[in-house]
């Protein structure tokens, strides 16, 4: 039996592979550390089809040691120690530690994640993880600390032209059918940056061409994917597409349409915590100071849904949904926290003034720390004008209210305090 084309073509050399440049070109990072012969434990995050598993392999060939892998979904703890046994008696001395590789590791429970601290940390094992979900939310703290976190990007148009040029060219069942891409938007449209998905778009447009000469167009691609509808793929293109579409029909204000794409979600079954999250996401950038009541919500149905977990888990997260949908949307403090980024990346590590630092010892008292500090309380409405941003920028102004009826109270508020400073 034939592989399939993405097997056909995946990379061996980390000259072949494509994409990534910010890890595995020259001089990047990982490209560094592969060819200096001894790399750390890492996880790889990004999206599905962009080479994370092609990745571990090609570090596995190149430095020569044994390579190992467990499945989230089939594996259980008693695996992983059978695994990590086997790594013990497989390294040399002075070598590498044999690579052990978990995909999608996100999906291993607590107990599985904490089975492979000992081995992680005494250089039993080198652990490459694969993930599509933020590490930070799935991986426990202390496996995550002991792992450098790389993130890998969706291929952009250059990277997919690239590999469907490798693929006419290059792959012994293509390379002699006198494949023309007469036009490339649709099928790079629809592999959404995933090269694996790519692949298999093509690999069906050449299985359905009829005739000697193969012409890939538009409408050929369309036609093909139309007869072969794309059904929800929680690990795919769709995956991404339909978050955008729920996320914005929230902060569009369309809870018809954001419980449209919930329920699609839901059907196909999306991981019900991931929805969550990003409700609470959506709470704090999209609803923010206009209901701060949406982030209690938003919260209350993540704790929700981890504790009754499905069919009515759906209960809980409709209700949010519609909540932030229907309320006042407000992203002024999203704006702000990235406009204080922006300003502290402009202008470094500001000195704290002199007032506003403590004091707890003789000496920084006698150099003036905390001297003239004025204590807002002791002063009528809880408020005295003083200044709290370095000296350089004190005229800075960061938050800007929106004017919605909750933002308008606290605008109204800076207003009294503050005077001309705040006035828009």
């Amino acid at each position: 039996m034939a592989k399939p084309l993405a097997e056909r073509l995946r990379p061996k050399t980390l000259d072949e592979y494509i994409g990534q440049k910010h890890l595995v070109g020259k001089n990047a990072v990982l490209r560094n550390m592969i060819e200096s012969g001894r790399i750390v434990s890492f996880i790889l995050w990004g999206p599905p089809g962009v080479g994370k598993t092609t990745l571990a392999l090609i570090i596995a060939n190149q430095l020569k040691v044994p390579f190992y892998t467990l499945s989230a979904v089939s594996s259980g703890v008693k695996e992983v120690r059978e695994v990590i046994d086997k790594a013990k008696h497989s390294g040399f001395f002075n070598s590498n530690a044999p690579i052990l590789f978990i995909d999608e590791i996100h999906r291993f429970s607590k107990s599985q994640q904490d089975s492979l601290l000992a081995a992680v940390e005494q250089g039993v094992v080198t652990l490459i993880g694969a993930t599509t979900e933020n590490p930070s939310f799935e991986v426990i703290r202390p496996l995550l600390s002991r792992c450098q976190l790389y993130v890998l990007k969706s291929l952009d148009k250059d990277d997919l032209l690239e590999l469907l040029d490798r693929a006419i060219t290059q792959d012994t069942e293509l390379r002699n059918l006198g494949i023309q891409l007469k036009e490339t938007g649709a099928i790079l449209r629809y592999s959404g940056g995933d090269a694996r998905k790519l692949l298999n778009i093509l690999e069906l447009v050449v299985g359905a061409a009829k005739g000697s000469a193969i012409e890939i167009t538009d409408e050929l691609v369309e036609q093909c994917l139309q007869q072969n509808p794309l059904a929800y793929d929680k690990d795919g293109e769709m995956h991404y597409d339909i978050i955008s579409a729920f996320i914005k029909s929230i902060r569009g204000s369309d809870p018809d349409a954001a419980l449209y794409w919930l329920a699609r979600m839901i059907e196909g079954g999306e991981d019900p915590k991931f929805i969550a999250r990003r409700l609470v996401i959506s709470a704090a950038e999209d609803i923010g100071l206009a209901n701060p009541n949406a982030l209690l919500l938003a919260n209350a149905a993540f704790d929700a849904v981890n504790k009754i977990g499905w069919p009515e888990g759906r209960i809980p997260l409709a209700e949010a949904t519609v909540y932030l949908a229907a309320s006042a949307k407000s992203n002024s403090a999203y704006n702000g926290i990235d406009e204080a980024l922006s300003l502290v990346k402009r202008t470094g590590n500001q000195p704290v003034p002199l007032h506003l630092r403590n004091a707890p010892t003789k000496l920084m008292a006698e150099l003036g720390y905390h001297d003239g500090y004025k204590y807002a309380h002791d002063y009528p409405g809880n408020f005295v004008v003083q200044q709290y941003m370095p000296d350089s920028l004190r005229n800075e102004r960061l938050w800007h209210a929106q004017h919605s009826p909750s933002e308008e109270k606290m605008y109204q508020r800076m207003l009294r305090c503050w005077g001309e400073r705040y006035a828009e």
